[in-house]
């Protein structure tokens, strides 16, 4: 038999009931009743939706990922991508986040950087129960004002 500290007392109490093993059905919680995995891609637009909320974020990718991307969003039909610009490392409890942003000039990156870790660490625990042990921020480029976008050149067509 098993004893449990019961914290009111502080002493040590025999189990009321001890936890059934190997039992399923109606005896059993809902939660424990299977697993769920949640996929690499899902966190990944998670991430990429809570980066693109927090103003002073221009875009995300780095030179090369925005270029094919852009490339990609003239294809009729195709949808521009969400996860652009984010790398995920999926555990079972747990997650690691790689971003490439771009950030608008005259904004303070540091401080920038401190929002997007708060605002992606808790869209991804709140929506899916995995722990962030860390949000790794790369700044690739500052776009400044004035400046064409590489998405907008690519979208630009020759004749209207």
């Amino acid at each position: 038999m098993s004893d449990t500290i019961n914290p009111t007392t502080g002493g040590a109490e025999p189990a009321s009931s001890p936890a059934p093993t190997g039992q399923v059905g109606a005896g059993t919680a809902p939660q424990s009743r299977g697993r769920t995995t949640i996929s690499d891609s899902v966190v990944e637009k998670i991430v990429g939706m809570a980066a693109r909320e927090i103003p002073g974020i221009h875009s995300l990718g780095a030179g090369m990922a925005r270029t094919i991307g852009a490339v990609k969003d003239m294809v009729p039909g195709g949808r521009s991508s969400v996860s652009r610009g984010v790398k995920v490392e999926v555990g079972e409890r747990q997650t690691a986040v790689d971003l490439d942003v771009v950030v608008e000039y005259g904004v303070a990156i540091v401080d920038l950087a401190g929002e997007v870790r708060l605002n992606v660490i808790s869209a991804v625990e709140r929506m899916t129960g995995l722990e962030v042990v860390e949000v790794n921020i790369t700044v690739d480029d500052v776009h400044l004002p004035g400046e064409e976008d590489e998405d907008m050149e690519a979208t630009a067509t020759r004749v209207q």
